[in-house]
């Protein structure tokens, strides 16, 4: 998906960027960039692949490389970026962090109407940083191009840009799907996606960006150019899954959300006698594990890892891009413990459940070592739509997705007309869909969380919260 971290400052803040930028290094893994303004230099800016090595050791020499008092860094799954823009608003660096789904269309109208050009890689893509360049470009100011195009584009854009005079311009998508936090220190302010990412530099806690809002951002304060809106669909996965178990998002922290998910999943399971004789409580390294602590507190069935993923060498950064590989790569980081395996009965806690492919390996790497049973539960609910807001997902069709082949297996696609009862565990539809999902894995036994249950544990208001994925609801 990916992530950017800004700072303005009245001194030097190239150390500020690279370790901020490198705290987001859990939401991209194929590119990263910085840009930088010193006011003797200018802008720079310097990009690198992240395929094989994490953002840390690429941009390691930006220290001596680079320099200015105001800088922004990006990770990305995508298009490399910042980019340096020239056009009649100035000279500037953006970045922006979302999809772009009406983007063939986009790009067909300005060539159309400028009749100017766009430059692309092999095959004729159009860099999609640069396409939101243009659309700003086309207005006479930031606010008024940053505008123009969040309600232009089909999907998501989270935008920063880092002007001729070092100010940080920072603008949340229009409905507010991604967080958007501003940190004070003693010297100026920063922009960040991770809480956690600026507090670890010395910065506290001075706003998070409304849905839709800009603010323009120097080391003397933090100015709203256009107000918050008042809708508001932040994405609930930054909960459950992608957001780093020690950053808060509208005042709600991950690893207490996560723990409380937990509860409540163990209350729907002890309610229906669903945990009966299991021997262990664990969780899918690393964002199943807090969901895992919370249902093994609440149901006082021991917490254990029955295995431990072995990082040192094979970090996250580190993953091929074909899936055989990955499946490969993620079944070779699991080291059992042999003696909480052997002979017990295991329940384990997932974040989500989305093609089920490594699930499916490490039920047999449990079973090889001795597992006498392999209960899964979800800590989302089942997943029926493909995500058509944020680049999270490597899912291209909503047939990857587990469920859906599973419905299609079961009833064709007269069975897309009723996702709401295989989603309800319930119904005779929920019930077969995860029986035949068990068979296929090897389950013993397999529940989803509920979005009821999600979103108490959440605990905003459920009007506030994107559930797209889950019902298709926008």
């Amino acid at each position: 998906m990916g992530a950017f971290f800004g700072v303005v400052s009245k001194k030097d803040c190239i150390a500020d960027v690279f370790f901020g930028t490198d705290y987001h290094s859990h939401l991209g893994t194929r590119c990263g960039g910085v840009a930088a303004y010193d006011k003797e230099v200018g802008l720079q800016r310097k990009i690198h692949n992240l395929g094989n090595a994490p953002f840390r050791t690429k941009f390691e020499h930006v220290f001596s490389d680079m320099r200015g008092q105001s800088a922004i860094g990006i990770i990305s799954d995508y298009d490399p970026q910042p980019l340096i823009i020239r056009s009649h608003l100035g000279v500037y660096a953006v970045c922006f962090v979302g999809v772009i789904n009406n983007a063939e269309d986009l790009v067909k109208r300005y060539l159309d109407y400028g009749k100017g050009h766009f430059g692309v890689a092999t095959g004729g893509a159009v860099n999609m940083t640069e396409l939101l360049a243009a659309l700003i470009d086309s207005k006479d100011s930031f606010t008024e191009g940053i505008d123009f195009a969040r309600k232009e584009i089909e999907g998501t854009a989270s935008i920063l840009v880092l002007t001729e005079n070092g100010a940080l311009i920072a603008a949340r998508d229009k409905m507010g799907r991604l967080p958007i936090l501003v940190g004070k220190g003693e010297d100026g302010y920063c922009v960040a996606f991770e809480s956690f990412s600026y507090q670890k530099l010395g910065y506290k806690e001075y706003k998070e960006l409304g849905p839709n809002e800009i603010a323009e951002i120097t080391c003397d304060g933090v100015k709203t150019l256009m107000e918050p809106g008042k809708e508001m669909r932040i994405c609930s996965f930054l909960w459950t899954y992608y957001g780093y178990p020690t950053s808060t998002y509208e005042g709600v922290n991950v690893e207490v959300m996560r723990c409380k998910n937990g509860e409540i999943l163990a209350d729907n399971d002890a309610e229906k006698g669903n945990n009966k004789d299991v021997d262990y409580v664990c969780g899918v390294p690393d964002s199943g594990t807090p969901h895992a602590i919370g249902y093994a507190n609440k149901s006082k069935i021991p917490f254990a890892r029955p295995y431990i993923k072995y990082t040192p060498t094979w970090s996250r950064s580190f993953m091929p891009v074909e899936q055989v590989d990955r499946n490969r790569i993620a079944k070779m980081k699991q080291i059992p413990v042999k003696e909480l395996i052997d002979g017990k009965s295991l329940l384990f806690v997932d974040d989500s459940i989305v093609r089920g492919t490594q699930l499916r390996e490490t039920v047999e790497f449990l079973c090889e070592n001795g597992a006498k049973a392999v209960h899964m539960r979800s800590a989302c609910p089942p997943i029926m739509f493909g995500c058509k807001y944020l680049n999270f997902s490597r899912a291209t069709s909503d047939m990857e997705l587990i469920t859906r082949r599973v419905i299609k297996e079961l009833e064709g696609e007269e069975g897309f007309l009723h996702l709401d009862e295989y989603s309800d565990a319930s119904t005779e539809r929920g019930q077969r869909m995860r029986q035949v999902i068990c068979d296929k894995f090897g389950f013993d036994s397999l529940e989803f969380q509920t979005i009821q249950g999600m979103e108490k544990a959440i605990g905003i208001d459920p009007c506030k919260l994107c559930t797209y994925c889950w019902n298709g609801k926008e």
